[in-house]
């Protein structure tokens, strides 16, 4: 049987857990989806695919001064068009880029295979985001404005977008890191294809199945990993 004191200790505990679920709510209030599953996500291992910054499944196609401040890998394929500057090693068709394959294969399943906190979809533009794991079960742009990656002053934290479809930034748009955010803990899971356009500004890293494309001027602070497909460059900067 209920007591007055119950009654009492129910009306005063009821303010108090409002209060805080509204604090909860509101933590990144630009974020609709509210936080991607927390700062708690662990990176994803790139194991033998870490040392490339541009790795792809049958070829490479570069026009005009591309810079590629890592490794350059293909595997099955060996076909490299075009002569970007490469200041680790290019290998073509070759056991070590075999390797990085395999790397990138098993990043690319964990990636996908991660619980997500939050969905995402359309237009990621003029959105200030937390880190998490978000999902998007169709394609995912950035279009109408800036993206904005806010750690929340902690230089671990790891953002994962888990994208179905296909993912693009328009011309000129930006990943704008802040709050301590790291490129090399950003991942974009991508079930088919991912186009940077033309003076887009990127960070992170790219999990393509099929194709990248860096437009003219296309900066990329991160990996371009495409397993089955070609990664096209137009005089980009691809720095992991």
């Amino acid at each position: 049987m209920r007591t007055r004191n119950s009654r009492f200790l129910s009306a005063a505990v009821v303010p108090f857990l409002l209060a805080a679920f509204a604090a909860v709510g509101c933590s990144n209030s630009n974020d609709p989806t509210g936080p991607g599953g927390g700062g708690g996500a662990q990176p994803v291992s790139l194991g033998a695919a870490a040392s490339f910054g541009v790795l792809a499944g049958q070829s490479v196609s570069n026009s005009g001064a591309t810079t590629i401040n890592a490794d350059l890998g293909i595997w099955p394929g060996n076909t490299l068009t075009g002569a970007p500057t490469v200041t680790g090693t290019t290998n073509l068709g070759n056991v070590p880029a075999q390797n990085a394959q395999g790397a990138l294969t098993a990043a690319y399943n964990d990636a996908a295979g991660r619980a997500a906190g939050s969905t995402i979809a359309g237009d990621l533009g003029g959105l200030t985001l937390s880190p998490g794991v978000r999902k998007s079960t169709s394609t995912l742009q950035i279009t109408s404005a800036d993206v904005t990656l806010d750690a929340g002053g902690d230089p671990n934290a790891v953002f994962i977008f888990q994208i179905a479809s296909s993912f693009s930034v328009d011309v000129g748009r930006q990943v704008i890191l802040s709050g301590g955010a790291q490129p090399s803990n950003i991942y974009w899971q991508v079930g088919s294809s991912a186009t940077l356009n033309t003076n887009s500004n990127v960070s992170g890293n790219i999990l393509a199945l099929t194709t990248i494309s860096l437009g003219t001027g296309a900066t990329l602070n991160g990996r371009a990993l495409a397993r089955n497909g070609s990664v096209t460059l137009l005089a980009n900067t691809v720095t992991p």
